[in-house]
């Protein structure tokens, strides 16, 4: 395994996106354990863009626009809905000492759909990953799961020290509706760039 592949990995993981933005809200409106299930959560995502790299499919959706484009709509438009979600319930990101629980499933829920609705991902496995497995070397497969692995990890410890940190804070802004109102206006519009970036985004 190159230092190249672990700092690009980390570079990749660590630069904000829906994921990160997901986890902060998680770790902001639920706390620490919240914020780890969410990366959790966006962690599993990932596992149906690797399996798609490792099978060959990730080459069709490369190829094919339209296939791309449909994938690349679907998470615009999850994440519209996302976004409109945020604003609508305020339970979403609400920072209460009695907040209602929300269950363990339902967060992994939403951040595996986060992930799987991204096509960048797959780009990512397919035009990335080859590039430190060699077709002909022998265990090419083997190595291409590790790598993933590798991967995997890293996304998951990077999330939910994101989380983590986010939830250290929340003390800080219970009771506080103003700060609150900021908040959940700031995620739903992050959500609104970020789809509005993917939409402008061509494969």
């Amino acid at each position: 395994m190159s230092l190249a592949f672990l700092l690009t990995t980390l570079v990749v993981v660590a630069t904000p996106g829906t994921g990160v933005v997901y986890t902060l809200a998680a770790g902001l409106s639920r706390g620490r354990r919240a914020s780890v299930v969410a990366a959790f959560g966006c962690t599993l995502g990932i596992v149906p863009h690797m399996v798609a790299a490792i099978t060959g499919v990730a080459a069709l959706l490369h190829t094919s626009a339209t296939a791309f484009q449909v994938l690349k709509y679907a998470g615009v438009a999850y994440l519209l809905w996302m976004a409109w979600a945020t604003i609508r319930d305020r339970e979403a990101v609400a920072v209460e000492g009695n907040a209602a629980p929300v269950s363990a499933g339902r967060v992994v829920v939403r951040a595996v759909l986060i992930n799987v609705l991204n096509p960048k991902l797959t780009i990512f496995f397919f035009a990335f990953l080859p590039q430190f497995v060699p077709a002909e070397e022998p265990g090419a497969l083997v190595r291409m799961l590790v790598l993933s692995g590798v991967f995997m990890l890293a996304t998951f410890v990077v999330f939910a020290a994101y989380g983590v940190l986010a939830a250290s804070v929340r003390r800080h802004v219970i009771g506080r509706p103003k700060v609150m109102a900021w908040l959940r206006r700031s995620f739903a519009g992050s959500f609104v760039l970020l789809g509005v970036k993917l939409a402008t985004t061509n494969g």
